[in-house]
């Protein structure tokens, strides 16, 4: 098949005969990308998914799949003359997604819930709404690409390096990548995707950018957890890790490795930092910034991405990101089995935490190679 005959959407059909489900979060990304097929031509069926309680959605602002999001979703459709759908998946979210984030903080780990969402539910039973529903693929507006490689369909970051929603997309198998289309990973800026909501007069072009975790209200973690685990918040001490007892605490779960302001431990010679969480122990450790530094960081549940098999070799060279918000680190990648692996840092990096996304770059270009969750 030349590339001449595929559409835009990498399919040898017609628009008109390319049936698109877009996940439409109610926000102005997803429904630019719904416009923009629906105006190509392309058969589009938007769906949304109720995600939590939907009293308590209405009144939230500033996160996806609220009840607001749901009702603006629907106007764009209506606005465009496409189908959309609402579907429940309050009961889905809640055991795939928040139940696993409470534990894992009650743990001590620092979780990505955003992950396990796009990880669960958006790209699992979504993805398999999608095919129900006859589908030729299904279109997010994630900041992220997709593109043809030799041995098919490849990850790599967006163009806009502000956007890019790579580290939050590491798990993506390929077979779902196969599947999925990302529209906007090419735009440069955000601007050109609000340029593009003003052009089909779409009803969200100036909604604001959501913020949060969708269920945390205002950031607030640990009243969320104390919610869905009551009793969560036991008290403890705050001791320094060569043993002595500094203080006392409110609960584990209002503290994150590698935190310094807030604990309440003033009139030291020394600042001292959240260096580990000892959830058995009601332990809030703490230390000097060097006891911070870290070079080696296990990897579980790893999502290869690359062309052989992940343990074909028993090293890599790649480029990882530990966190969202900091640019990718060198380092060596050590499989340790067919998904588990050890990442040696070539330089320390500061306050790595359990729970949190080991995602692996290509050092010289865009492509994402999949990743893994640190583990203790």
């Amino acid at each position: 098949m030349l590339d001449a005959e595929l559409n835009s959407l990498g399919l040898p059909k017609a628009p008109a005969d390319t049936r698109v489900v877009v996940a439409m979060s109610g926000g102005v990304d997803s429904s630019v990308v719904a416009a923009e097929l629906a105006a190509e031509g392309y058969d589009v069926v938007g769906v949304t998914l109720q995600l939590y309680d939907h009293g308590a959605a209405l009144a939230k602002k500033g996160a996806c799949c609220a009840g607001r999001d749901i009702h603006d979703a629907r106007r764009v459709a209506e606005s465009m003359g496409f189908p959309h759908y609402v579907l429940d998946y309050e009961n889905t979210f809640r055991a795939a997604v928040i139940d696993e984030f409470a534990d894992s903080y009650l743990a001590g780990a620092t979780p990505v819930p955003c992950i396990r969402c796009n990880e669960r539910v958006k790209f699992r039973d979504l993805l398999e709404t999608a095919k129900d529903l006859d589908a030729d693929c299904m279109a997010t507006g994630h900041y992220i690409r997709r593109e043809a490689g030799a041995r098919g369909a490849e990850l790599h970051r967006a163009a806009d390096p502000v956007r890019d929603q790579s580290y939050f997309l590491f798990s993506t198998t390929q077979e779902q990548l196969d599947y999925l289309r990302f529209p906007l990973g090419g735009l440069a800026t955000k601007a050109e995707t609000r340029a593009l909501a003003a052009k089909h007069g779409l009803p969200v072009a100036d909604k604001p950018d959501s913020q949060d975790i969708c269920f945390v209200p205002d950031g607030d973690y640990a009243a969320v957890i104390e919610k869905l685990r009551p009793g969560a918040g036991e008290p403890g001490e705050i001791v320094h890790m060569d043993g002595r007892v500094l203080g006392r605490h409110e609960g584990v779960i209002r503290y994150t490795v590698g935190q310094r302001k807030g604990l309440g431990i003033g009139g030291l010679s020394e600042p001292l930092y959240v260096v580990r969480l000892d959830a058995e122990a009601c332990h809030v450790v703490v230390g000097p910034r060097a006891a911070l530094a870290t070079r080696t960081v296990p990897v579980a549940e790893v999502n290869w991405l690359g062309d052989e098999p992940f343990d074909a070799r028993p090293e890599r060279p790649l480029a990882v990101k530990v966190r969202s918000t900091k640019p990718p680190l060198d380092a060596v990648i050590r499989p340790t089995g067919p998904r588990t692996a050890e990442v040696e840092l070539l330089a320390p990096e500061m306050g790595v935490s359990p729970g949190q996304a080991c995602v692996f770059y290509d050092p010289e270009g865009t492509r994402v190679f999949g990743g893994g969750w640190i583990v203790r």
